[in-house]
């Protein structure tokens, strides 16, 4: 398997690899970029078909991290890093005190938070082996920074629908959700206490059920969720779900969620402008949850933390109004921004004025 030949190879600093016999533990550190800062980022836990998709999906994944943190005017750079394994069958203390081995070797190159597949609980293991773990402050989700993430899509979402749209409230707007776990739970409740009609889907039959009973969120087949008519599509489960496939098929004209990655290829951006579907890049909109990770490193106060996450929206409104002067994809406008940040060595003034 090549490293330097990979299509997601983007000039990544570090790439590691670790295999531990005792515990089984097949993991992948990749780190992006360390303009800004070091890199800091989830480790996920999925059973990959192959080493190739989970080199693919690190490689991407902590290039997203990258852009994130410039977006959102971190001192962080890009990284992320994959177990792979099914979590529901092959995780193990063992396993986890192995992780947390692999990331001190890094000797503090990578800062590990908790991902899809794992859990505080998870991070607390590794922060046995490691100081090199962040989200486990004692706060009232017990450090999770999934509630975060889905505040910021929440804003996010609000902001593509007064730019689309016109309008300043979800009553009687319908809204798709795909994946119900952390973090679409908690946007499903804001959507349906704001007056949205919330539609979702999720593999898990247990995160489905939750959403219906606790929420009154409206079940449908995971099959069927992406192309519901609805007013706004939120991918909120694993990437790559926007593709040539998938695209000619929607029914909703504003997609914003906190996947990451919802892109399968670049041009994939352009052909849902082309269709006039408004998209909301995932990487921008997602950033609440390492704002609360960054905050929790940084012992910020509680009003300091959400202050930072509300500039999620002004972020936005500057990429929507950018990609409609200039006619271009979204996704096409927020990068050039955070390569901007990126080449000044600089986090946005917009986002500045938010932990001053």
């Amino acid at each position: 398997m090549s490293v330097f030949s990979a299509p997601a190879f983007d000039q990544h600093e570090l790439v590691s690899f670790c295999s531990d016999r005792d515990s089984g533990l097949r993991a992948i550190i990749a780190v992006h970029n360390t303009t800004l800062g070091p890199g800091v980022g989830g480790c996920r836990m999925f059973p990959y078909a192959s080493d190739e998709a989970a080199l693919h999906d690190v490689l991407r994944l902590s290039r997203g991290m990258t852009y994130k943190s410039a977006l959102a005017g971190l001192p962080l750079g890009g990284g992320k890093s994959v177990i792979i394994g099914d979590p529901y069958k092959d995780k193990s203390p063992r396993l986890l005190e192995a992780m947390g081995d692999f990331v001190n070797s890094q000797s503090g190159r990578y800062v590990a938070a908790e991902d899809s597949g794992t859990s505080v609980a998870d991070m607390r293991i590794m922060a046995e082996r490691t100081r090199w773990v962040s989200g486990m402050d004692d706060n009232q989700y017990g450090g999770d920074p999934s509630p975060s993430t889905a505040l910021g899509v929440y804003l996010a979402m609000r902001t593509a629908v007064h730019h689309r749209l016109g309008v300043e409230s979800f009553e009687g707007l319908s809204v798709a959700i795909q994946g119900l776990g952390h973090v679409g739970f908690y946007l499903a409740r804001h959507l349906r206490q704001s007056g949205a009609v919330v539609y979702g889907a999720d593999v898990n039959a247990g995160n489905l059920q939750r959403a219906v009973e606790e929420l009154g969120v409206i079940a449908v087949d995971v099959a069927d969720i992406l192309t519901l008519k609805v007013d706004i599509l939120a991918p909120c489960a694993m990437g790559a779900v926007l593709n040539e496939r998938s695209i000619p098929a929607l029914r909703s004209g504003i997609i914003c969620g906190a996947a990451n990655n919802q892109l399968a290829t670049v041009s994939d951006g352009a052909h849902l402008k082309d269709l006039g579907i408004l998209y909301c890049p995932d990487f921008l909109v997602n950033a609440g949850g390492i704002i609360d990770v960054h905050h929790q490193r940084a012992g910020s106060a509680e009003s300091v933390k959400q202050a930072h996450i509300a500039r999620v929206e002004n972020s936005l409104a500057e990429v929507l109004r950018r990609a409609d002067d200039c006619h271009r994809p979204t996704q096409e406008i927020a990068e050039g921004l955070a390569e901007e940040y990126l080449s000044v060595r600089a986090v946005p003034p917009v986002a500045l004025a938010a932990v001053s």
